[in-house]
Parts: C-alpha cells; structure tokens; sequence
C-alpha cells in the first residue's frame, strides 16, 4: 500500500512557463508534469497547473489555484488488470500533489468505459472543507488491445 502511494504521487517535471512577473520571490507560472498510471503500463498522463510564486509561493506556503489540464496518451503497449476491467478500480488515485500547506489538493482518477473499450482520467481539486468544480478530463482508446 505505501509502495502505491509513492508512485501515485510521483510526477516529472517537463517544463514551465512564466504567467506574471514578481519582485521578489519566483515568478507565477504554469508547470507541466508528466506521471505513469502506476497500476496500468503504457499509459502516460500530462498534467498543466498553476503554480504561485511571490514570498510565499517561494517559501512553500502559498495555496495554488485549482486551475489545471490533462491529457493522457498511450506511450507503450497497454495490457487492462482484470480489477480495471471489472470496474473494481473505478476513480482509483493515480495521481495526488499538495497544492497548499492546509489540505488542498490536485488529484487524477481513473475510470474504465468497458463498453467503449477507453481509459478515462479526470483532474480535479479538493480541499478538506471544500472542493472547486473546475475539473478536466482525457481518455485513451483502446482500440486494437
């Protein structure tokens, strides 16, 4: 179970690009990562988020917005757990960073359409008082696996 989670939250970083300059501190920016579906192989996710700089984007403590885009793709051959196909993963973790020192939180689940034979993952954000409704999806067809 712990071996799970470390690889659900691990994430590489590919790249950023700087939305608003500040005087002191990092810069706001947008920050792309890239994660492998840690119970599915061959299935790579790329998430873009907001990232805030300033004094307290630099020392840790700033709350990110919930703003973030997804898109997932197949990267290699994809063979489905009998769980995945069952359904019994069905809005499975695959991806969870903290985006604030207080218990906010931008995570990625999986589902699978068995009748449309795709991987679905959708982002979201969510707080332990409350969430945020912005969300974004992307999905894998299968077709030929």
């Amino acid at each position: 179970m712990v071996l799970l989670f470390t690889m659900a939250a691990f994430a590489d970083d590919i790249g950023s690009v700087d939305t608003a300059f500040k005087l002191i501190g990092p810069n706001h920016k947008i920050v792309i990562e890239a994660f492998d579906d840690p119970q599915i192989k061959g299935a790579t996710c790329y998430l873009s988020r907001a990232k805030k700089g300033g004094i307290t984007g630099g020392l840790g403590i700033a709350e990110d917005t919930s703003d973030a885009s997804l898109t997932c793709r197949q990267t290699g051959t994809i063979t489905l757990p009998p769980k995945v196909v069952s359904g019994e993963l069905d809005g499975d973790q695959v991806f969870e960073k903290s985006t604030s020192i207080l218990f906010k939180k931008i995570q990625v689940v999986r589902f699978y359409d068995k009748k449309r034979n795709v991987l679905i993952y959708l982002t979201y954000s969510d707080k332990l008082i409350e969430g945020s409704p912005k969300n974004s999806i992307s999905a894998i067809p299968l077709n030929g696996n």
